[in-house]
């Protein structure tokens, strides 16, 4: 019986104690993250969770993606939400929308960095993930849209995934009616890619 209990009570233990350790994946996107059109355990972040938990690494993950979101929306809801779920990582996935409507690459590129530099101050590692738009904003948009990304990774030593839809952006199997947004079978494929950045953050 005493073994019995000394056996359940280092087991509270080390529950309690990997509790303390845990950390926090924010996810912080636009639809491309928020599951648009797919069911919540579908979509890349809620298949991240069951990634890490499969692996037993310490950390939980919050989506707190919305559907529409720009740079400057998410700037705006950033210190909120690092207040309260204090991250370990941060992953930023934002910018697709201010592209969409054409809004200035310096703009979405200041407040990335804004967000980066806010991460990082609440003692947050970051991820940035990038995007690339179509061919018909024309090649200096796209070129310039697509170049910042990589320019402030660079800048500010920060881990990038180059483009979330590497490997299948070609192909139209892989995206809903709307041409933009993936299935779920694309899913899996969006987290590997993500993961090769991701999990290093994680140890």
């Amino acid at each position: 019986m005493f073994r019995a209990l000394l056996r359940t009570t280092l087991a509270v233990l080390l529950l309690v104690g990997s509790s303390a350790w845990a950390g926090t994946v924010l996810v912080w996107g636009d639809s491309l993250s928020a599951g648009y059109g797919l069911r919540p355990q579908q979509s890349w972040p809620s298949l991240l969770g069951e990634r890490i938990s499969a692996a037993r690494l310490p950390h939980k993950v919050v989506n707190a993606s919305i559907s529409g979101e720009t740079t400057a929306g998410g700037l705006a809801r950033l210190p909120a939400a690092l207040e309260a779920h204090k991250p370990s990582v941060v992953v930023i996935e934002l910018g697709a929308n201010d592209g969409l409507r054409g809004l200035p690459v310096k703009a979405m590129a200041a407040n990335l960095q804004a967000m980066v530099d806010a991460s990082r101050k609440a003692g947050a590692q970051v991820l940035l993930v990038g995007m690339r738009m179509p061919p018909n904003y024309g090649p200096d948009y796209t070129t310039r849209f697509e170049a910042a990304f990589r320019e402030l990774a660079k800048a500010k030593r920060v881990r990038l995934v180059p483009f979330m839809m590497e490997g299948f952006a070609d192909q139209r199997h892989y995206f809903q009616a709307d041409g933009i947004h993936p299935v779920a079978e694309a899913q899996p494929l969006i987290l590997d890619t993500i993961w090769r950045e991701l999990k290093p953050l994680l140890r």
